[in-house]
């Protein structure tokens, strides 16, 4: 284990205002905690669903926020308003790689196709070395539990080295968030070893 310096953490999350306001208050209780801890948010910019309350919470609480948004995103006005900084960018390939540069850590909450495709990507990277901090899954209402049994699949039909478990940590709620990324075991280049079965 490994204590880390935490002073950026990307969160992903959903733009759904639809959904079971559990997971709103989970991102709710995210923001307004990181802020707190003076720990500037890096998240997708947006002003509504999840995407909207982790923004709010932080910045009622005077964190910084910083948001990153595709430009046809901006256009259509779904940038939140209020951010600390907000950075346009290109297109959405640009959107993932400044979302984890220079971040301590990534938060994933509970999301659509969007959300799940930056997680996958993440850990893509990070089982390759490209990315080597925590990546923390916040469980809300057992919401990844098929993804984390898809994961566990593709181990025992050899698609992946037990070892690749420690690439993240999953937890209950937004409190457990900070103790898991201090705590998460080292990762370093030295993964490249077994990326490749």
């Amino acid at each position: 284990m490994v204590s880390h310096c935490i002073q950026r953490v990307c969160v992903y999350c959903a733009s759904s205002s639809l959904v079971d306001g559990e997971y709103k208050a989970c991102a709710q209780s995210l923001g307004g905690l990181l802020a707190r801890k003076g720990v500037t948010v890096v998240y997708g910019g947006g002003a509504i669903g999840l995407m909207g309350a982790l923004a709010d919470s932080a910045l009622a609480e005077r964190g910084r926020v910083t948001g990153i948004i595709p430009r046809f995103m901006q256009e259509l006005e779904w940038a939140h308003g209020g951010l600390t900084e907000l950075c346009v960018v290109d297109d959405m390939r640009q959107r993932k790689r400044l979302l984890i540069e220079n971040v301590d850590a990534v938060v994933a909450l509970p999301g659509g196709c969007g959300t799940l495709e930056e997680l996958l990507e993440v850990i893509t990277l990070k089982r390759l070395a490209l990315y080597l901090n925590p990546i923390v899954l916040v469980n809300v209402r057992r919401y990844f539990d098929p993804l984390i049994q898809l994961f566990e699949n593709a181990i025992g039909e050899r698609f992946m080295d037990p070892r690749h478990r420690s690439m993240w940590s999953v937890v209950d709620s937004a409190d457990d968030v900070l103790p898991a990324i201090e705590t998460a075991p080292a990762w370093s280049a030295e993964a490249r070893g077994f990326s490749a079965l």
